[in-house]
């Protein structure tokens, strides 16, 4: 298993390495340094919450809670999930693992096809899904190189007060917040290219028309 996931590592190195080639050095720079500073920021948290906060395995308990008033907004906490969101897939790591490395390789490849056209809000998107995945993966890899009995899990500190919702981590809010903004990239295109479908159908009838009162115009009286 820990074999399997180095390789899937191996090879997304291999597929950045040639993205670095393929796109253009300020685009991969930029790239580079905001999926680290994302990924860095996700570890950081993670070492704060192993480190001040003992882990749950029984009830959550709250080590701190934010409040605007009296009405909780979140609260800290820390706990480990073996699957993924709603703790569906628990104990299926290689899976996840292998899941989440194929799509971060799948948007590299997609980096490097829309190099050259790539909207800003659609590379900051990439780049939020990219940073958060990679948060992640690294905690599932350790749990797959150390073990489960070393480390037990992705860590999960955030957890809403005001609605029910599993317990999540600034990686998962990098990867929510990143699809949102892709997938609001991806709307406005599509509105964007039907409005220019309408004008260019629009034209070569004005065209027409405007033809067609040339004629009559030089027909003799």
């Amino acid at each position: 298993m820990q074999i399997l996931i180095l390789v899937m590592l191996f090879a997304a190195g291999l597929i950045a390495a040639r993205a670095v080639r393929n796109i253009e050095a300020s685009k991969m720079i930029n790239s580079a340094v905001l999926i680290g500073a994302l990924v860095a920021a996700d570890q950081l948290i993670k070492v704060l919450v192993i480190r001040n906060y003992p882990e749950c395995r029984g009830a959550i308990v709250n080590y701190f809670t934010f409040k605007i008033g009296d009405f909780k907004v979140f609260s800290l906490t820390h706990i480990r999930n073996n699957g993924a969101g709603w703790s569906i897939l628990g104990g299926q790591t290689v899976f996840l693992s292998v899941f989440t490395a194929v799509v971060i390789v799948g948007l590299l490849v997609y980096l490097i096809i829309k190099r050259k056209k790539i909207a800003a809000a659609e590379w900051i998107a990439i780049c939020l899904i990219i940073g958060g995945g990679l948060g992640n993966l690294i905690d599932r890899a350790r749990m797959l190189i150390e073990g489960t009995d070393r480390f037990a899990g992705v860590i999960d500190y955030f957890k809403l007060e005001f609605i029910s919702f599993p317990v999540f981590n600034f990686a998962d809010c990098c990867v929510v917040l990143g699809c949102i903004i892709f997938c609001l990239v991806m709307i406005f295109e599509e509105i964007s290219d039907s409005r220019e479908k309408k004008k260019s159908k629009k034209l070569p009838a004005a065209a027409v028309k405007e033809e067609e009162k040339g004629q009559e115009n030089d027909e003799p009286l």
